[in-house]
């Protein structure tokens, strides 16, 4: 998270719960869930945004089965109010605070056994069935809450431009899931590990320039988040993330990302070098199904739109193995990322 001077974190239990609106158009407010039970191959990743400002929410459920295909859900069903996360069939609850959620969802999902085709949405929801689905998560917490809300010193609120901000506040967490995802008629028991962040204010999609997210949690006692995140005139990248250990975190110092990529610039493999305070790391990441998603047009610039890719991926880490995310935003230019543009030759 991007600290400007003179400020600090605010973290609060009331921020697990739906804020107020802000008067920007573009109010957000979301949590976003992922879940991996690595023995049994199977994940999935839960994402709601309410914008009551716009009158909608952004819904998103993908469960990516062990057999590789991807079910697979977007809408932006109406909402009139922020009082709550559920919409479109999702639903997030807050048992207690900073320790245990719940997720729930109940619709359709998307089969594909191609998940590529998501890069054109219009065809493939021409192409590919539709099947019901059900899923009921428990979420624990087992590490501490990172993050909050982004104030000044002496507590006051920064004033942000709407149309260049993509958060107020932002809170990330590892965390331990148990339940059901059913599809088609299939149920698949849940008996894992996840991650989920929480964030709210005024969003654009197109205010990410390019960002990697790496979050996975290999067990109670290990886990690792790195995001690096572009900045544009060739400014340093803005590196932050935690090493979870023994119930503690290590903050990132350092953190680089070397990525092989296919012929259509998805993620194929990539290796992360992580240093904090105390000690490196090495994490090796092979990306498997991949969603790619599209958004606006970003800066209106021709040939530009951004891109987020959603991979199941396979972590490994001090002989540690695990299934988890990995997700790469980009401004897209003539169909090359623009991390790539400006990596050094």
């Amino acid at each position: 998270m991007f600290m400007p001077p003179d400020s600090r974190l605010h973290l609060d239990p009331q921020d697990e719960y739906t804020h107020a609106p802000e008067a920007a158009g573009n109010y957000n407010e979301s949590m976003y869930f992922n879940a991996f039970d690595t023995a049994r191959g199977i994940g999935a990743w839960m994402r709601l945004g309410n914008r009551p400002n716009e009158g909608h929410a952004e819904m998103t459920c993908c469960v990516y089965l062990p057999d590789g295909r991807v079910g697979f859900m977007y809408g932006r069903p109406p909402i009139s109010h922020n009082e709550a996360m559920d919409a479109g069939g999702l639903r997030f609850e807050v048992l207690e605070p900073f320790k245990r959620l719940r997720v729930s969802y109940e619709g359709e999902l998307l089969i594909m056994d191609d998940p590529h085709a998501m890069a054109d949405p219009g065809s493939a929801f021409k192409r590919y069935p539709k099947r019901r689905a059900a899923i009921s998560l428990d979420y624990e917490g087992i590490s501490p809450m990172h993050g909050g809300e982004i104030v000044a010193l002496d507590g006051s609120r920064f004033e942000l431009d709407p149309e260049h901000s993509v958060y107020r506040g932002h809170t990330e967490q590892n965390m331990a899931v148990r339940g059901h995802i059913t599809v088609d008629g299939v149920r698949h028991e849940i008996d894992g590990f996840g991650y989920r962040d929480k964030s709210w204010g005024p969003r654009h999609w197109h205010s990410f320039y390019w960002y990697k997210w790496l979050p996975v949690t290999f067990d109670r006692g290990f886990g690792v988040l790195l995001s690096v995140k572009g900045r544009k005139g060739g400014l340093p990248n803005n590196v932050s993330g935690n090493v979870l250990r023994n119930g503690r975190y290590e903050p990132v110092l350092e953190g680089r990302i070397a990525t092989v990529y296919d012929d259509k610039y998805y993620p194929v493999r990539f290796t992360a070098l992580v240093r904090t305070a105390e000690r490196s790391y090495t994490l090796e990441g092979e990306v498997g199904a991949l969603v790619p998603l599209r958004h606006k047009s970003a800066g209106g610039e021709p040939g530009a739109y951004t891109r987020i890719t959603e991979g199941i991926t396979t972590y490994r880490c001090e002989g540690r193995t695990a299934l988890s995310m990995s997700e790469y935003c980009d401004v897209m230019v003539n169909g090359t990322p623009i991390s790539v543009l400006e990596e050094p030759a």
